[in-house]
């Protein structure tokens, strides 16, 4: 079941161009980086009431936000993610209602969280992101 809205995943060309805005613009602070090597990014986290903003800066040419970036130069919101209690069950039910799956599968993601998304071409054209904390770890975010 679907809990919250987790974060906003955010895609820059910079992190250390970016942060500064949140942080000296919106006043929020920066709680937490983290490089995820399966999705080919660095990310930063910041917390606004429940929700987090996840920035989300290439580190490979072909990486997923890359990729966003040359379609999208000036960046923007990538993708909406729902944290939940049953990650396997959602995409079980999204399959079940025909919606296209790009993970079967949860993998790791950042914050110590297990992550899989399902294909905007079946989501009104967001990119949608189911997580859930990885059993027996404390999320970073």
């Amino acid at each position: 079941m679907l809990k919250k809205i987790d974060h906003l995943g955010i895609a820059v060309r910079s992190l250390d161009e970016a942060v500064p805005y949140y942080e000296k613009a919106l006043g929020l602070k920066c709680e937490h980086r983290e490089e995820v090597h399966s999705q080919k990014v660095r990310t930063a986290f910041f917390a606004v009431g429940e929700v987090h903003l996840e920035l989300l800066e290439p580190t490979d040419p072909e990486s997923p936000i890359a990729k966003f970036l040359e379609k999208n130069p000036a960046g923007g919101i990538h993708h909406i993610a729902f944290g939940t209690d049953g990650i396997e069950a959602q995409l079980q039910q999204a399959a079940g209602a025909g919606v296209k799956l790009i993970h079967e599968k949860p993998f790791d993601g950042a914050g110590g969280k297990l992550v899989a998304f399902l294909h905007p071409k079946s989501t009104f054209g967001v990119l949608t992101e189911f997580c859930t904390p990885k059993p027996g770890a404390t999320a970073q975010h």
